[in-house]
């Protein structure tokens, strides 16, 4: 009777789990909206606290170093829009002759392909055109246009981007107010410690992940723009702004990178060389910073596995977009960091957490040993 009182407490505990997990999912997708704005500030607040204090030591008032950061910050995005407005145009304006080039030199490949099914369409065309005369009319809904949506997800990213700026100004602006009163509420001196002790693990390792995978992008952007400017690709710096933001985007941003150069070498060359080489000068560019420079930077700080980050990115992106998947790596080292400073949460960050050579070792021993 035990063992069934036993099992039955399992089971109900598991199905506890299980959907206060669907749970926390479901609103994190269907509050996105709400939460992702505080999510941005939250880290950017990890990331500009240790300057405003900085600031404090030089008799600046937290306010004002606030204020100075949260203006500097829009006046870096609003020149960098401006001076990447006109590239973009331009990217905009030559996109359907970039397209039907593209397209033309695409149909050449898949011609075969198409005059191999050339028959089957004729008999479902000549199918349509005889039932033409009982089928009803067709109603077709006709959406809102292009333009409307462009200026529909404008207003919509100028209005997130005002609730972050605001939200970061007033997290600045009052320090340690939060940390102050998680501390008053906690009971135990010990748990009081730990909260201290996991806020400034996540401050410090936020901070140096962004701040040095900004200096590694922006170098492998500089590196982007010298080679498209010297295989006369256009629009060379803006390539070298979007090597910087999808290189935050692991696996899925310089993949994603890659199709967009291929495709554009498509349309501005004829020959395959040349085409293969825009691609090509970028991988190499990818491959140096991944395997050498990251590596000697950051070493082993937010060391997360693979097959984890990969799962974590790919339930931000689900529940947040392509603001998630940029944001998925800081959120997923916080959530290493919690856990291990937690111990009923240490499994899974053990689970999160990189391989660790000599433990693998232990705990897998060569075969030939045993």
């Amino acid at each position: 009777m035990a063992d069934d009182s036993d099992t039955r407490t399992t089971g109900a505990t598991i199905a506890i789990i299980v959907i206060a997990s669907l749970a926390c999912a479901y609103t994190l997708y269907f509050a996105r909206s709400f939460l992702v704005p505080i999510a941005f500030a939250i880290l950017l607040d990890f990331l500009f606290s240790p300057l405003v204090r900085g600031m404090q030591k030089l008799y600046i008032p937290a306010s004002a170093g606030a204020a100075i950061i949260v203006i500097g910050l829009i006046a870096v995005a609003a020149f960098g829009s401006y001076t990447l407005s006109g590239p973009a145009q331009k990217m905009l304006r030559d996109a359907p002759t970039t397209i039907a080039r593209v397209r033309s030199k695409v149909d050449k490949v898949v011609r075969p392909l198409t005059e191999a099914t050339s028959t089957a369409s004729k008999a479902a065309k000549e199918v349509a055109v005889m039932s033409d005369s009982t089928s009803p009319a067709e109603v077709t809904v006709v959406g809102p246009s292009v333009a409307s949506q462009l200026a529909e997800t404008v207003q919509r990213m100028l209005a997130a981007v005002f609730q972050v700026a605001f939200l970061l100004f007033f997290l600045l602006a009052g320090g340690d107010l939060f940390l102050e009163k998680t501390i008053r509420v906690i009971p135990v001196l010990q748990d009081k410690k730990k909260a201290v002790r996991i806020a400034r693990d996540v401050e410090s390792a936020v901070s140096v992940y962004l701040i040095a995978n900004l200096g590694i992008n922006f170098m492998a952007g500089v590196m982007v723009t010298a080679a498209m400017w010297f295989l006369e690709m256009p629009n060379p710096v803006l390539w070298g702004v979007l090597t910087v933001a999808l290189e935050f985007i692991p696996f899925v941003g310089p993949l994603a990178l890659m199709g967009l150069l291929t495709v554009s070498a498509l349309g501005v060359y004829d020959s395959v060389g040349q085409i293969l080489l825009v691609p090509g000068a970028y991988f190499v560019v990818n491959l140096i910073q991944g395997n050498i420079v990251t590596t000697l930077v950051l070493g082993r700080r937010l060391a997360l596995n693979s097959v984890a980050l990969f799962i974590g990115l790919a339930f931000w992106f689900w529940v947040w977009g392509v603001a998630g998947a940029f944001i998925g790596v800081p959120l997923m080292s916080i959530i290493k960091i919690c856990c291990d400073h937690i111990e009923v949460l240490h499994p899974i960050g053990e689970f999160l957490g990189a391989r660790d050579e000599p433990a693998r070792a232990a705990a897998l021993p060569d075969a030939s040993t045993a």
